[in-house]
This record gives C-alpha cells, structure tokens and sequence, in this order.
C-alpha cells in the first residue's frame, strides 16, 4: 500500500506543473500591461514602472518568467501580487469560504442524491422511480445561474428562510449556496445511484441472499449499496474539485469572498501568481481525492488490493 502511495504522487509531479504552465501560458498570453491594468486610469512614474517590470521580471521571455516562479513555488513561496501582497495571505482566507462552500455541497450532494437514487431503485417502474428521474432531468436542464438568482429571490428575500448574500451568518450562510453549486452534481449522482443500484440488485448474489431469507434491509444496505458505492465514490472523489473550480458563479452570485471571485479578478488585472497559486491547489486538492478514492476501493471492496 506503502509503495502504491508514493507511486501516486510521484506520478502527480508532471501533472502539476503540466498544470502550472499551461495556466501560466494562458495567463501570460492575455493581452494588456498588468501594471496598467493595476493603476488604472492614474498615471505612474515612468522610473517606478521600470523597476516593477524588473522586480517581476516581466521584461524576461516566457520560459524564463515561469522558471522563476517554479523555483519559488518550490520552496514553498507562491510570490507576491503586483500591489506586494504574499499570495498565500489571499488564498489563506479566500480558500476557508471556498472549502467551507465546497464540502457544504457534497454533503449535501452525497445525502441527497444518494438518498434519491436507493428510492428510486427500490421502487424501480412505479410512478415514484419516473418521478424522481423527471426531476433530475429538470435539475439538469436549468442553469446553476438561473437556479441560484431563483433561489435567492424566493427562499432568501421572499421567505427569509437563509441569508440573501455575504457569510453573515455562519453555516447558515452557505446552505442556500451549497444547494446551488451542488445542484447538477446532485442530479447526475441521484442517477448514477439509481442505475448502479438496481444492476446490483439483479446480481446472482442478492437473489441468493433474498432466497436465505435475510431481511430485506440488510440485504439492501450490507451487500447491494456496499457494491454499488464505488462508482458513487469515484464520482465524488472526482467532483470535488470541480465543486471547488466551479464555485465562481455561485460565490458571485451569493457574494461569497472565496476564490472563485479572486480567481475572476486575478484573471482580468493579469495576476500570474494568484492565477497559478490558486489552480496549483486545486490541482492538488484534486490529485488528493482520487489517491482517497483509490484507497477506499480496498476498503468497500476486499477482493481489490494494491502492490
């Protein structure tokens, strides 16, 4: 197991800094001078401009403006904005909302979309199971922009049940936004529990097991939702950095200070080092989940083991 695990992250190594230069290339070929675009309309001493472009050394080539910044993210430096600002004091506060958002999401993802699916598989045919697919169809077809200014209209200034933006009011603050951000994710895993969950129960297995006369339940929970978790778990896994990268709509929907909004401006003011910092993390938030996922393969299934 040992020897499976640092066989992962030595293979996660090119795939982060695949990641960091294609988002630094991105990054680097927007059009526009950063420092421009930092002072605005206000104009800027000629000497000062100079000595910024060669303290960033934005007068350098490509490859060499990325080296730099490699060697420092190895060290354990992200850099510094263009106004001198340490970029892991940014991450520092913007990743606690975003994260917070992002595991209110797959709770709720996990809870909710697996909860439909084992209705809608044990009542597979009947008007309950084409109900809850209907729905799900419906999740899926209306946009996360749509649904979020929806919700926010009718549950938090109609009704007053949540708060209508800005975390002002603890956990409570980010339920609402949770919903949304999770809302196609709980769909396509309401789905995928469905159909996974009743090929389990037309398996050899659990036709053995329902005719040794086990009660219903426990066939149910202990040998069909066991075997039919893996591919529950592999989505979640993978949908966790997605529900981290995709929180920019949301977050500005809600006005939530995360790094869906720092990644948004950051972009725009041509900020290379936040950009990269912050899908540096994510990149290994993502490599993160899936080694988890992997390692719980072992444990829902025995029969799977790692050398």
């Amino acid at each position: 197991m040992s020897r499976y695990i640092i066989r992962r992250l030595i293979q996660a190594i090119p795939v982060l800094l695949g990641a960091t230069l294609l988002i630094y290339a991105i990054v680097f070929a927007l059009p526009g001078d950063p420092i421009a675009a930092l002072m605005g309309e206000k104009r800027m001493d000629p000497n000062l401009v100079t000595i910024m472009r060669e303290q960033y050394h934005l007068n350098d080539p490509f490859l060499v403006q990325y080296w730099y910044y490699l060697v420092g993210l190895f060290g354990g430096d992200f850099g510094t904005t263009f106004a001198g600002v340490p970029v892991t004091d940014i991450m520092a506060g913007k990743f606690q909302v975003t994260i917070n958002l992002a595991m209110t999401a797959l709770v709720m993802e996990a809870v909710i979309g697996v909860g439909l699916g084992l209705y809608a598989a044990l009542r597979h045919g009947r008007a309950q199971d084409s109900m809850v697919l209907a729905s799900t169809l419906v999740l899926i077809s209306i946009p996360t922009l749509v649904t979020g200014f929806v919700l926010q209209l009718l549950l938090g200034v109609k009704v007053g049940l949540f708060p209508v933006a800005g975390v002002t009011d603890g956990w409570r603050s980010y339920l609402l936004p949770g919903f949304v951000l999770a809302g196609t994710s709980i769909a396509y895993l309401t789905r995928l529990t469905r159909t996974s969950l009743v090929e389990t129960l037309r398996a050899d297995y659990i036709r053995t097991a329902v005719a040794k006369g086990l009660p219903r339940r426990r066939v149910v929970g202990r040998h069909a939702l066991r075997n039919a978790l893996i591919p529950l778990i592999t989505y979640l896994g993978a949908d966790l950095g997605t529900l981290m990268g995709g929180a920019v709509i949301t977050e500005t929907i809600f006005n939530l200070p995360g790094i869906g909004q720092q990644l948004f401006s950051s972009v725009y003011l041509r900020e290379q080092s936040v950009v990269v910092g912050i899908v540096t993390v994510l990149v290994l938030i993502y490599i993160l989940a899936n080694l988890i996922v992997d390692l719980l393969y072992a444990v829902l299934d025995p029969r799977i083991r790692y050398e």
